[in-house]
């Protein structure tokens, strides 16, 4: 921490306490967010109010201190990991402070989660037109600094388009209310003057040019409307402390068109047939994340034939209105085989196989990890079939390969590919230096959602002119001239290939048998949390129970992801210093149930349960372990023992003072209360009922030891697998 900074950190502490955390484990689990990049911060920031906020900023400036806000930390791009002070703004700042169903907007504070929001428009009939496939916990605070996008902006938008104005705080400390015009930054006519040629012909070509900044919308024909050119800077020019979304009508009925083709590049092609009919969403999903779904014992609907599918989202006045414009969508498609899907379960699992993409492609179907890094450049829709087959052509000579799928309606493309980080990094600077001069050449956008980060804000150069890193460079500097927001984003950007967390990933075998998918690698098993961030999500409504420490405590520490983290810097060891037996270590699991829930929902098939169980098995391998371990650990003893003296039992626990001695001397909380014991066991119970000598196996009646028979002169030898009756 530089010599400045402490001091600032200690005056936040003692003026807004609860604001700063700065210890170790803390620091671990905002090290990394969901992409292939760890930076450890020098403390983690929690503001309570938009006060705050503005304190927080203003300290950093006055100290010099690099300042990285971030909201559920699913930034698969390395924007939401900083050396300073990195801000939460997902655990309080969660207020929706209006809706108003008459103008159809909503004001919110930047921490809101998407699906908040949407429950809380749906009230009135209405939505938020972006919806990227992780809005159960996305904020609308990162939504806005990457300028996300999701299935449906085909039919309603990208974020930037659905913004009507910004409430700021600037890298000097001054609050902005932003929308259309120059007023709180005259210097900004000067900007466009200058740049007016470049921001023409470079910005805002195609929809989803998510590259760079958006300075088309300084543009006098665009309204010059700055709170939308602020939209998808990655944090680095503003931190947003309210934002003004344009709410749109939820649709009355929907279908889907399911259609499919050879392959990917194939349904490429057959994009622009399809757009005339204006359908809420148009993605894709290729065989290969279908046989991960399979390969992990996930259910999929009956597809029809292909190697990969285009889902064709239609919508209508009544059900059957939608379906007919799905029945259209098939007449205008080259697909060799198709189905048409009402509402219902069906379709919801093939939306939910969709939205679970970004964790299942984090693993090929050969079961080898597979990383972000060029995970969705976008190309103009005419160009998508060509640039894919480059782009297969790419891959092959690389030597690289991984899930492809993505919003084909609007040309941007999601893939995961098995580069080898942790030994050959190299390799993925080479192959990220030839994707990108692939996508210049198709005239497309290194990011179509995710924003630059760490992992393409270099490859810029290969892209735009110097002259168009210039503007954006000249936008940076009027609202953070000191640079201390989100350094190393965008303009002067850090090295794609510095930072990576893989490199410093050394193996580390279990010594138990519970990692076994993972060759017994501990590495390997934590290293399986890409960040998607899943177990933030309150999701019980669509069957998932992950993570329930997490949703009774909202506490990153409490996540699957957090515990992650924490367990991925034990294993790097320069953070987390004292291996399993660290203090780290023991305060993130205090509160997993080992409930296994996340090994079933985490689409990257984390199974934090093993991984407490190999930790318990290390930290106390030779030594004594609490006593709550003994005694419940080993409940079902003392239970057997407790059985032959219930009574008695039963009334010691009765005698307040003896029960909270006994419930101390076990371990555990002595205000608790302690179960009745019953008169007798389950066991001795069935023993004694009417006609419990007689078995039953799976060859039929055996006569019991006690009673005598006349059925067969031959006795039948019991069967080996002779069990009591039911």
């Amino acid at each position: 921490m530089t010599a400045s900074a402490a001091p600032a950190l200690e005056e936040l502490r003692a003026r807004r306490p609860g604001l700063v955390d700065d210890g170790s484990r803390r620091r671990a689990e905002y090290s990394s967010d969901g992409s292939n990049y760890r930076v450890v911060p020098e403390a983690v920031l929690f503001p309570r109010t938009r006060d705050e906020l503005v304190d927080v900023v203003r300290a950093a400036r006055a100290s010099g201190t690099p300042l990285t806000v971030r909201g559920a930390g699913t930034s698969v791009a390395g924007n939401a990991v900083g050396a300073g002070w990195v801000v939460d703004t997902s655990r309080f700042l969660t207020r929706i402070l209006e809706i108003d169903p008459v103008a159809r907007t909503a004001r919110v504070e930047p921490g809101v989660v998407l699906a908040d929001l949407q429950a809380a428009a749906r009230e009135h009939g209405l939505r938020f037109g972006p919806d990227p496939s992780t809005a159960s916990r996305c904020t609308i605070g990162g939504m806005i600094g990457n300028n996300a996008c999701g299935p449906r902006a085909a039919a309603w938008g990208r974020t930037v388009d659905n913004v009507l104005g910004l409430t700021v705080v600037d890298g000097t400390g001054a609050v902005h209310e932003l929308g259309a015009g120059f007023a709180p930054h005259p210097e900004l006519e000067d900007l466009v003057r200058r740049h007016l040629a470049t921001i023409r012909t470079e910005f805002g070509r195609f929809g989803r040019q998510a590259s760079g900044y958006p300075l088309e919308h300084l543009l006098p024909e665009r309204g010059r409307d700055l709170a939308k050119a602020l939209v998808g800077t990655e944090g680095t020019c503003a931190v947003v402390l309210e934002a003004t979304l344009r709410l749109v009508d939820i649709p009355q009925a929907t279908a889907l068109a399911v259609l499919g083709y050879p392959d990917t590049p194939a349904a490429a092609d057959d994009v622009l047939a399809l757009l005339p009919h204006r359908p809420l969403a148009l993605e894709s999903m290729d065989s290969y994340l279908v046989d991960v779904v399979a390969a992990g014992g996930g259910g999929v609907p009956d597809l029809p034939a292909g190697g990969a599918w285009l889902f064709v989202e239609t919508s209508g006045a009544t059900p059957d209105e939608a379906v007919a414009a799905a029945h259209a969508v098939v007449a205008s498609a080259a697909a060799g085989a198709s189905r048409v899907l009402p509402p219902g379960e069906e379709s919801r699992a093939l939306w939910r196989i969709r939205e679970d993409g970004v964790g299942l492609a984090g693993r090929t179907p050969d079961g080898r990890p597979a990383w972000p890094g060029w995970e969705d450049a976008a190309v103009p829709p005419a160009a998508l079939g060509t640039y894919l087959r480059d782009f297969e052509e790419l891959k092959a000579r690389h030597g690289v390969a991984g899930l492809t799928y993505g919003h084909l309606g609007d040309g941007c493309l999601h893939t995961r590919l098995d580069f080898p980080l942790e030994s050959a990094p190299e390799r993925f600077r080479r192959f990220l230096e030839d994707a990108a001069d692939l996508v210049a050449r198709h005239g497309g956008s290194l990011s179509g959602e995710h924003g630059d980060g760490r992992a393409r804000g270099e490859l810029l150069t290969r892209l735009y002119s110097p002259q168009a890193l210039a503007a954006m460079a000249d936008l940076k500097d009027v609202f953070d001239p000191d640079g201390i927001l989100n350094p190393g984003i965008v303009v002067r950007p850090a090295p794609v290939d510095a930072d990576l967390r893989l490199p410093a990933a050394r193996p580390l075998r279990a010594r138990g048998v519970a990692l076994l998918a993972d060759g017994g690698d501990v590495s390997r098993a934590v290293h399986r949390c890409v960040g998607v961030g899943k177990c933030r999500a309150d999701d019980g409504a669509a069957g998932g129970v992950m993570c329930p420490s997490y949703l009774a405590t909202r506490d990153e520490r409490d996540s699957t992801r957090g515990r992650a983290r924490t367990l991925q810097e034990m294993v790097n060891g320069t953070l987390v210093t004292g291996g399993w037996r660290s203090p780290e270590v023991a305060e993130s699991l205090e509160l997993c149930l080992s409930c296994k829930a996340c090994s079933s929902d985490c689409p990257a098939g984390v199974d934090m349960a093993a991984l407490k169980a190999e930790m318990l098995a290390n930290r106390y391998r030779g030594r004594l372990r609490p006593i709550a371990h003994y005694s419940f650990g080993r409940l079902p003893v003392w239970l057997r023992i407790a059985s032959w003296a219930p009574g008695i039992v039963n009334a010691l626990a009765r005698v307040a003072p003896l029960r909270r001695l006994g419930l101390r001397l076990a371990g555990a909380d002595p205000r608790r209360g302690v179960p009745t014991l019953p008169a007798h066991t389950f066991r001795r119970g069935w023993r004694r009922r009417p006609g419990a000598g007689r078995l039953v196996s799976c060859c039929g009646p055996t006569p019991s030891p006690t009673a005598s028979t006349h059925r067969s002169r031959t006795p039948r030898p019991p069967c080996s697998r002779t069990r009591g009756t039911r």
